[in-house]
């Protein structure tokens, strides 16, 4: 009986020495695991910019808050020799907000959102992508961080058109009735201006299909390295 409970102590002895040695060998596996994770993984870094290519055109005459955006990557995203965001990845967006241009004043706008990449292979990707820059359009700016596509001002076509209605007031005015014809078909000219250039709208943002667009990421995004292409050798 005493040799059976000496034989229990001893082995109650051992395991309590081997098992700090197994969990130090456990954690030193799990610490070596989370570092080839953390090794491996893929990130496109916020700040980065994509040029896309439009793949519908875009006007704020019909376009609508909800609708689609379609657009496609023209030039790849590498980092260390590997291939982030192939040329030819599907880039799916929304547009959040339209505002069509005013009669007196007020600039058309539109803002879209990009939230989705569909790399060739099908592989998936949520992202927070907003407009940069649009190299591709004439007549347009960036207003703000969300990156409002905004019409340019046209101030000076407006009052170009006054100008020229009173001016050909003013020439048939005074073939009729000398000076005095001249400035009552000018004044008469610079009103039909005025009311031609307060009824008519400003002009629509108008992005056709192909035009480049410049999307940023507006945050990190995390890829999977098993759905992206291996570094070039």
């Amino acid at each position: 009986m005493r040799t059976i409970a000496i034989v229990v102590l001893l082995s109650a002895s051992l395991m309590a020495q081997a098992s700090p040695a197994a969990n130090a060998t456990s954690a030193a596996a799990s610490a070596s695991t989370g570092s080839s994770a953390r090794t491996n993984e893929l990130v496109v870094p916020a700040g980065t910019k994509v040029p896309l290519a439009l793949k519908h055109a875009v006007s704020t005459k019909s376009a609508r808050e909800g609708d689609s955006v379609y657009a496609e990557t023209t030039f790849p995203v590498v980092q260390d020799n590997r291939v982030l965001i192939p040329a030819g990845t599907y880039v799916q967006g929304r547009i959040t907000h339209v505002q069509r241009a005013g009669r007196i004043k007020g600039r058309a706008e539109v803002l879209m959102h990009f939230t989705t990449l569909i790399y060739p292979s099908g592989y998936t990707v949520l992202l927070p992508g907003a407009v940069e820059n649009v190299p591709g359009a004439d007549k347009t700016s960036i207003k703000g961080e969300e990156g409002t596509i905004r019409q340019d001002s046209q101030k000076g076509e407006k009052i170009g058109t006054v100008a020229q209605t009173a001016g050909s007031g003013a020439v048939i005015g005074g073939l009729s009735g000398g000076g005095k014809g001249a400035a009552i078909g000018a004044a008469a000219g610079g009103v039909v201006g005025t009311a031609i250039a307060l009824l008519s709208r400003g002009n629509d943002v108008k992005l056709d299909a192909g035009t480049t667009v410049e999307m940023v990421f507006q945050r990190a995004v995390p890829l999977d390295p098993n759905r992206i292409p291996p570094p070039v050798k």
